[in-house]
């Protein structure tokens, strides 16, 4: 890449499937690891058993990791996420698995994602070897709206999310689905919708949610979202706001023409994930420092290590920066980094 090296290439994908209590997890994973398209896949659940496959357990590699018949390594969380992950990585090189090229984990009904999330950019032996391929939120559509309304974990499930699964559609009425439908929009308009019956699906629609690359494609600008992509001069959208929570939670998409300096942008960042990390649920989008097409992504206050993309993936070279946020006012942030902006 013109001697500059991909800082994704190599790194092994992993997603996270979540969804609160009664979403259709346990059925989703039970169906995707007897799929013969996942031979060559890792999936990370709580216990091996819940899902139902002992019948389906070839050979045991150790203790907490099953191989299935098909190729699918299962593996159960012994102690935390990291030492699981590690030891998978280290059985992998050692020989003692087989080559898988991916990692699915499932999270608790009422884990929130963004301390998962945060370990694979915190981590230094996890980062150096895996990356955040995309976060995958289970909703049930009888009882996802009371849920939302009543609890703050699905809220963030679907915050984090860049794909949203509505699952039992068949169970609840054409209503109940579209506001469904609309509350997600709400919380997270870029996240992807579908309808899952069952726990029918196809492994690839869990895959390649995230930046696969630092080669700069129409993939990227997919990753970053049509309402980054799109045309539009600068200034502030606020593309959504939940109403939900009294509004709690809202998008905020900011355009900058004028390029940064990296130790102008970071420290705009850094400022605000210290006053207001834990209500920063997500960001990401392209930054354009000094000319050269740069993507970030964090999860409140931890940041993925910035990508440096091969070329612009279009003409439009502006900043583009999306936030979902929790109790802050988008002039907050665009006030601070329109600062940033002027002062660079």
């Amino acid at each position: 890449m013109d001697g500059m090296r991909d800082a994704l290439a190599g790194k092994l994908p992993v997603t996270l499937v979540t969804g609160f209590l009664g979403s259709g997890k346990t059925t989703l994973i039970s169906r995707l690891v007897r799929h013969p398209d996942m031979s060559r896949v890792a999936v990370v659940i709580n216990e091996v058993g819940e899902i139902g496959i002992d019948h389906d357990i070839v050979a045991m590699a150790s203790e907490n990791i099953a191989l299935l018949a098909n190729g699918c390594i299962c593996c159960s969380v012994r102690t935390d996420l990291q030492e699981t992950l590690r030891e998978l990585f280290g059985q992998r090189r050692a020989g003692q698995l087989a080559d898988f090229d991916r990692v699915i984990i499932e999270t608790t009904g009422l884990a929130d994602p963004a301390p998962v999330v945060q370990t694979l950019s915190t981590d230094t032996m996890i980062a150096t070897h895996y990356r955040l391929d995309g976060v995958v939120t289970l909703v049930d559509a009888v009882n996802g709206a009371l849920q939302l309304a009543e609890h703050a974990e699905p809220l963030k499930q679907i915050a984090l999310a860049d794909r949203v699964f509505i699952t039992k559609s068949d169970l609840a009425t054409g209503e109940q689905v579209e506001n469904l439908r609309a509350a997600i929009a709400s919380i997270n308009p870029g996240a992807q919708v579908a309808l899952l019956l069952n726990g029918a699906i196809e492994p690839q629609q869990l895959m390649n949610l995230g930046l696969t690359s630092a080669r700069a494609s129409e993939r990227t600008l997919s990753f970053l979202g049509e309402d980054l992509a799109g045309a539009g001069s600068g200034g502030e959208r606020t593309l959504a706001r939940s109403p939900i929570h009294d509004g709690s939670i809202r998008t905020l998409s900011l355009r900058f023409e004028r390029p940064f300096t990296w130790a102008a942008f970071s420290a705009a960042l850094e400022l605000l994930t210290t006053l207001r990390g834990p209500d920063l649920l997500r960001v990401k989008g392209i930054v354009n420092v000094e000319g050269q097409p740069v993507v970030v992504q964090g999860v409140q206050h931890v940041f993925h290590d910035p990508v440096p993309l091969d070329r612009w993936p279009s003409a439009d070279t502006d900043t583009r920066l999306v936030f979902i946020t929790r109790r802050i006012e988008a002039q907050v942030i665009r006030n601070l980094m329109q600062a940033v902006a002027d002062a660079a």
